[in-house]
């Protein structure tokens, strides 16, 4: 019996939520273990009894990849839900405002994109005094303007629409008209844009702390790990920086398959096959 679209994206949308639910529950129980010393088990290989082996501190390095990935995990939903309101209300107010508002939110979006990405993600966090707070705030000031940028074509292309003049016919504030009439149809570009945005959200949080301007050593952030890792590599510790490595890739995977998914089910041309 064959699936539809939509059913394969509901099934991939459920394998990805609760493989990175799992991860981010199971990462903050284990914080305090992840931070155990023990100089008696210091950097042995991946086996039955440590996965993913341990580090020069003895440390699990399978609970604090874990640890590591629920910190991403945070940090992406934080920043993205901050970026994703903020790109909904921009966009809105860019081309349901009047000319002047669109224009000055135009010239931003644009003025952003100009600059070179991770400078600018790093100069933000490094003003913000860098840490937890620096990471999601810059995060959250530079990943708004791919999605504002949509939504304003969006509403431009809602305002034309017979509802929309009617409205605006019979005397409806702008206010009234974006609330009641344009949110509702923008919601799903606003969801799959708010799931898009962990990925990129978590890769940037990984980038600048492995270097050296996002959160604190002393927490076990996946950048810092891979950051500390790179000089063990040389003395044949691969496993120090493979496994964090390769949970990243596919933290960074599912949150994009659960994007993709969620689209593919929002999309009202996916049909049955």
């Amino acid at each position: 019996m064959k699936i539809n679209q939509r059913q394969k994206a509901r099934v991939l949308l459920a394998v990805a939520i609760i493989f990175l639910t799992a991860v981010a529950v199971s990462g903050s129980l284990l914080r305090e273990e992840a931070m155990v010393t023990d100089f008696s088990r210091k950097n042995i290989a991946p086996c039955l009894q440590y996965p993913f082996g341990t580090d020069w501190l003895g440390r699990n390095m399978f609970y604090r990849t874990l640890t590591g990935l629920s910190m991403s995990i945070l940090i992406g939903i934080s920043a993205a839900a901050v970026s994703a309101v903020l790109a909904m209300i921009l966009g809105i107010a860019a081309a349901a405002l009047g000319k002047r508002a669109d224009l000055a939110i135009t010239f931003v979006i644009d003025m952003i994109l100009g600059i070179p990405h991770i400078l600018l993600l790093i100069l933000i966090s490094y003003a913000m005094g860098k840490g937890l707070k620096g990471v999601i705030v810059g995060v959250a000031l530079t990943h708004w303007t791919s999605l504002a940028r949509l939504i304003r074509g969006e509403v431009m292309q809602l305002r034309e629409s017979e509802y929309i003049l009617i409205a605006e016919k019979l005397g409806h504030s702008k206010l009234k008209i974006a609330v009641k009439h344009m949110v509702p149809h923008l919601l799903p570009q606003f969801l799959v844009g708010l799931v898009l945005m962990f990925p990129h959200a978590i890769l940037h949080e990984s980038s600048i702390t492995f270097l050296g301007f996002g959160l604190s050593v002393e927490q076990p952030a996946i950048g810092i790990i891979l950051s500390e890792s790179m000089k063990y590599l040389i003395m044949g510790k691969w496993w120090l920086a493979l496994f964090p490595g390769m949970m990243l890739v596919l933290t960074v995977v599912l949150f994009d398959l659960g994007g993709e998914s969620l689209r593919k089910i929002l999309d009202p041309s996916s049909v049955h096959e």
